[in-house]
């Protein structure tokens, strides 16, 4: 949908941006309450932390979800939750790009793909709504020239007095389910761009944004 903004309108808009600052993970509410910060070693073995986005994982590829891993969750880990954003929309708040509720404690993985549609939530895991108000993974679209946007992928440990944000959750009824009872969290960036040299690879290629 992006892709069809004028270059010189993405880039006149280059220096209107979200913010890292209002991701999710810097909220207060969603510090562990009471408790020293505890980090989830959240990676992906697609893209390294900071580096582009593979194009099949975008709206310029086949736009499928990209396979996510983690360690160990802390002590008392209830359930697991995620929130993709994009921290350099053109917008007032970051663009949700995924949601993910009720992910198991040990899960340890999201397979390649699998963030897409399920309907109403038919057992713990339970895939939210996206800034489109549909289920799934939306692929990263960003403008024309607008330079490279921070995807970042959110990752929550949740103790069991977590609330329950209903079916298909979005943003804030995530975080609002969420608010006091974060144990840990995890975070991975990934790029993407159009219209300009993209950084450099976890291959070592530079490629095209």
């Amino acid at each position: 949908m992006l892709e069809h903004v004028p270059a010189w309108l993405g880039k006149a808009l280059s220096d209107v941006r979200a913010g890292a600052e209002k991701l999710a993970i810097v909220r207060p509410e969603l510090s562990p309450q009471g408790r020293e910060f505890q980090w989830l070693a959240l990676s992906s073995p697609a893209f390294a932390d900071g580096a582009r986005l593979p194009e099949r994982f975008t709206a310029d590829g086949t736009g499928v979800s990209p396979p996510l891993t983690w360690g160990s969750s802390p002590a008392g880990t209830a359930s697991l939750a995620l929130l993709v954003e994009d921290a350099d929309a053109p917008a007032l708040q970051p663009l949700v790009h995924a949601i993910v509720w009720g992910l198991a404690a040990d899960a340890g993985r999201l397979a390649e793909g699998s963030i897409v549609a399920d309907g109403p939530g038919t057992g713990s895991r339970d895939i939210g709504r996206n800034s489109f108000l549909r289920e799934g993974w939306l692929p990263p679209d960003p403008p024309t020239g607008h330079g490279a946007h921070r995807y970042a992928f959110q990752l929550f440990a949740l103790d069991a007095g977590a609330g329950d944000p209903g079916d298909s959750p979005g943003r804030g009824a995530m975080i609002e389910a969420m608010a006091g009872h974060v144990l840990a969290a995890g975070v991975v960036i990934g790029t993407y761009g159009r219209g300009e040299e993209a950084l450099i690879g976890p291959d070592g290629a530079l490629a095209s944004a």
